[in-house]
């Protein structure tokens, strides 16, 4: 158990460090840098480890060892392809789940934490939210697992996936030559992907890579003369890293003690995060 906490505590620490770096540096430039939201950032990091030290696994957990069980071979990982083929199928995957995080309202009742934030820099990256083990967004993945790539390997690739997503939570780095901002995230892609101006909505879900939005039709450039404003279309308006984690559950409580009949439960839980019970409406809570 200690080793697991310093596990978990020592990577937070370094990401919180730099993101103090970046505010003063953000400060010589004479920019207000909102460490409020820095402190909020922190309090949601703590709560999901230890959240995560108690809840070991989680629904994801179960499932993935689960899918394994009928598994059609098993990829000894011992071969390059094997490992390209690792990478573009954990972004495929990622990007399928990430976008289900924003039009499902199940996932982003978790992940609408992560975009509450209305200051974007590093301290947002690890502003993840409480409850994923509960949602399972990352059952996404089972497919892999069903292929045969072993669990351990699969959620060491969306880890680094995700470790890799940390720098791109800044306004310090411009847009990049347009090779790379062709193929990968970069910080311009995942700071339109941050916006909730209407404008903005709905895209740039890629992890590592930019691509499969391309193919899908959901990338979109920052366009001049829009500047972007962040945080979530109806804000959260509170520093408590409690009510950051839970606003979007007690909403959703709010919602269903409005539906009458299954058809409405099911779309107030698993429709589009805006679908409001009773008026035949969608509006949007998020992104």
């Amino acid at each position: 158990m200690d080793r697991m906490r310093v596990f978990v505590g020592l990577p937070l620490l370094v990401f919180a460090l730099i993101a103090a770096m970046e505010a003063a540096w953000l400060a010589r430039r004479g920019v207000r840098y909102d460490w409020k939201g820095y402190w909020a950032s922190f309090g949601d990091a703590v709560g999901r480890a230890l959240t995560g030290l108690v809840i070991q696994g989680g629904i994801v957990g179960v499932l993935l060892f689960a899918i394994r069980e009928f598994r059609v071979t098993t990829i000894a990982m011992d071969q390059a392809w094997h490992w390209i083929a690792l990478f573009l199928g954990q972004e495929l995957c990622y990007y399928a789940m990430h976008r289900a995080d924003h039009r499902v309202r199940w996932f982003w009742l978790n992940h609408s934490v992560h975009h509450s934030a209305e200051q974007y820099n590093l301290s947002t990256a690890y502003r993840l939210g409480w409850t994923s083990k509960l949602t399972g967004a990352a059952v996404f993945f089972g497919p892999l697992v069903w292929l045969g790539f072993p669990v351990p390997y699969v959620v060491g690739a969306l880890a680094l996936n995700l470790l890799y997503q940390y720098w791109l939570h800044t306004e310090l780095v411009p847009r990049l030559p347009r090779a790379i901002e062709f193929v990968f995230n970069t910080p311009s892609h995942h700071r339109v992907h941050h916006a909730s101006n209407p404008e903005y909505l709905d895209c740039n879900y890629g992890g590592v890579l930019i691509v499969f939005d391309r193919l899908f039709g959901t990338c979109r450039e920052e366009r001049p003369g829009v500047p972007i404003r962040y945080g979530l279309v109806e804000p959260v308006h509170s520093y408590n890293p409690v009510k950051i984690a839970f606003h979007a559950w007690v909403k959703l409580a709010r919602d269903l003690r409005r539906t009458r009949g299954i058809r409405q439960v099911a779309m107030t839980l698993f429709g589009p995060p805006g679908y409001l019970p009773g008026s035949g409406k969608k509006v949007r809570q998020g992104h």
